[in-house]
């Protein structure tokens, strides 16, 4: 396994504190390495942030600005329990950081920190209803918000995920994609095609989504699951959202359990068709392909290295069991 070298990182974030008003005592700490780095802080003063270093070439700043103005948004109508971000002593809310040692620029954002703890794996179906009423409360906010001049993010389209443009990479590429693995999967991905294009992209389809609610941007322990990291938030299917929540779990046993406790509680807050419902496993098995280019383009990552062709071969006996059934 190939260690990723965060001490240059490190160097970047601590020279860069002062920018947010924190004097020689505060700490910042890797705690998570996805898209992005992210750094736990402590200001020296009992004070806990949460810094988001991002990606080269992944947004732009417009982009960036757009996703905060979605969570102020969020935040300010009470729809869910989200962090704030804290603007630098310029009162900008992204931060421009520059290493001459390895020759790179990263846009830098600072949340306050929120109490809470990733729910394990064994755990999240607890979570589920609670999550699937947030989910609708999300999507219901989405729907009539009227988005600022400029407003710019990520589409989630076939084309952009599985297709000739895809923004986690040719799935192809991912480690096991070979032989009758990588035929099987293209006909898994020639029948999602499919079966998205008959399913519809209209605006009762489509609109601006999280994107990425799996357990690692959730915090239970509260009066109610809290949401983070919306960086992968953009246009895309409502459902794909279910799917998400199911990331590198959707195979395991407890699925069907889960999925019946999120539907039940998104229908709380929200309608959910039975067309739409039955479709849950074709979402389900897009988020798994996604999940499989995901790893094959993001090798520098643990994550990725600890699934590698496993997964890959893991995901090939899903693709048997949903055409057997989806055709």
């Amino acid at each position: 396994m190939i260690a990723f070298d965060f001490a240059p990182f490190d160097r970047m974030v601590a020279t860069a504190l002062p920018r947010w008003g924190m004097g020689p005592a505060a700490r910042a700490q890797v705690i998570n390495h996805s898209e992005n780095i992210t750094y736990r802080v402590d200001d020296g003063e009992g004070g806990r942030w949460i810094l988001r270093l991002h990606r080269p070439g992944y947004h732009s700043d417009a982009a960036i600005a757009s996703e905060l103005a979605w969570l102020e948004a969020l935040r300010g109508a009470g729809v869910v329990r989200t962090a704030a971000v804290r603007p630098g002593r310029d009162e900008a809310l992204v931060q421009t950081l520059r290493s001459e040692e390895i020759g790179e620029t990263r846009r830098a954002v600072m949340f306050h920190f929120l109490d809470g703890t990733e729910p394990e794996a064994a755990d999240i179906g607890g979570s589920m209803a609670q999550l699937g009423e947030v989910t609708a409360r999300l999507h219901a906010h989405a729907r009539r918000w009227v988005r600022p001049t400029g407003f710019e993010r990520l589409h989630w389209d076939f084309d952009h995920m599985l297709g000739a443009r895809p923004i986690w990479g040719d799935w192809r590429a991912a480690p096991g994609v070979e032989g009758e693995v990588k035929a099987l999967l293209e006909r898994l991905a020639g029948r999602l095609e499919q079966r998205l294009a008959r399913f519809g992209s209209g605006a009762e389809r489509r609109g601006l989504i999280h994107a990425d609610l799996r357990a690692a941007n959730l915090l239970v322990g509260g009066p109610e699951v809290a949401v983070i990291d919306f960086d992968d938030c953009g246009i895309g299917w409502y459902l794909y959202d279910y799917a998400t929540t199911m990331t590198f779990v959707e195979d395991a046993p407890e699925v069907p359990e889960w999925t019946a406790a999120w539907v039940d509680g998104y229908r709380r807050a929200g309608v959910l068709s039975a067309e739409e419902e039955a479709e849950l496993s074709t979402f389900l098995l897009l988020r798994r392909m996604m999940a499989v280019a995901w790893v094959g383009s993001h090798g520098e990552t643990e994550l990725a290295q600890s699934l590698g062709a496993a997964f890959t071969l893991g995901t090939s006996g899903m693709a048997e069991r949903y055409l057997r059934r989806m055709g």
